[in-house]
């Protein structure tokens, strides 16, 4: 289930974050000060064109799901990216169940409540996972680009979603 973002709860979305494993598939892999992050749930806040989305399963939050650059008017597109409690999933056993359950969340909420015709993303070159579960969903490729972020460098690629072929369930 996903639920719209409170300030109850900030503090657990910076913790899942700043996990190492969130870092590594992120632009911006530092850790992230709680000045920074009150700094973005400040102007999340106060943007229209922006939702977070707090991924619920079995009751307990476990994941974050961001909508951005929401344009709802003409063709209705917006960006999105998603991150999860990896280590408590990874405890309890439930990374993969989670990562398709948000993923189609992610989904079926771009396309069914926000009404997009397409959902844009980036996924890092080196995140071989995410790529293919990317692919799974129907979200296509396009051409990568070589970007330097917090001191490496990276290579981004862009994905895509139209409504025409997300795949139904």
């Amino acid at each position: 289930m996903l639920r719209e973002a409170t300030g109850d709860d900030v503090n657990l979305m910076l913790s899942w974050r700043n996990q190492e494993i969130n870092r590594q598939v992120s632009r911006n892999s530092h850790e992230i000060t709680p000045a920074e992050h009150a700094r973005w749930w400040s102007g999340v806040r106060a943007d229209e064109s922006r939702r977070v989305l707090v991924y619920v399963r079995d009751g307990r939050p476990c994941g974050v799901v961001t909508f951005f650059d929401l344009r709802l008017t003409g063709p209705r597109t917006a960006s999105w990216g998603f991150y999860l409690d990896a280590e408590g999933l990874a405890e309890r056993g439930e990374t993969l169940p989670a990562w398709l359950e948000i993923m189609r969340e992610a989904v079926d909420h771009a396309f069914d409540e926000l009404g997009l015709d397409r959902l844009d993303g980036e996924v890092l070159a080196h995140n071989t996972v995410v790529r293919q579960m990317n692919r799974r969903f129907r979200f296509v490729e396009g051409t990568p680009r070589d970007e330097f972020s917090d001191g490496r460098e990276i290579t981004v690629i862009p994905i895509a979603l139209d409504r025409a072929d997300r795949r139904r369930r």
